[in-house]
């Protein structure tokens, strides 16, 4: 199955998850992962949250990010993953002068809630900010 991100919908989540600014996404998701292409402004972050029911793999393509895991700043570049297992927390900025540009995999795992549907287009940023775990 090949995901074309180029032809999927660009959504814009403000203050994501308490995060600065706005969360640049083009995402596919069934009912059990949501891959995503994301984006982050200078000065933008996805604010620090816990992952109940799922992990989330994020690889960093372009910029610089400043990711906190568990409560501890760790510092990502274009090349490097970060990894938030099921029961952690994290949180990432971009700190940096460019667009941090990243590829992100949310798993679920075996929750009730989460990605119960397969919807992989055509969703405004409300409907999506609505039970995700992201």
């Amino acid at each position: 199955m090949i995901l074309d991100f180029n032809k999927m919908p660009t959504l814009t989540w403000a203050n994501f998850r308490g995060g600065e600014k706005d969360t640049v996404v083009r995402m596919y998701k069934d009912t059990d992962n949501r891959i995503m292409f994301m984006k982050l402004e200078p000065g933008a972050s996805i604010g620090y949250h816990r992952h109940e029911d799922c992990s989330e793999i994020m690889y960093i393509l372009q910029g610089v990010a400043s990711a906190v895991y568990d409560g501890v700043e760790e510092e990502l570049q274009a090349g490097m993953c970060g990894y938030c297992p099921k029961g952690h927390s994290h949180g990432m900025a971009n700190k940096g002068e460019e667009d941090l540009v990243f590829f992100s995999v949310v798993s679920e795992h075996g929750s009730s809630g989460g990605a119960q549907e397969e919807r992989s287009r055509g969703q405004n940023a409300d409907e999506e900010k609505k039970g995700d775990t992201l």
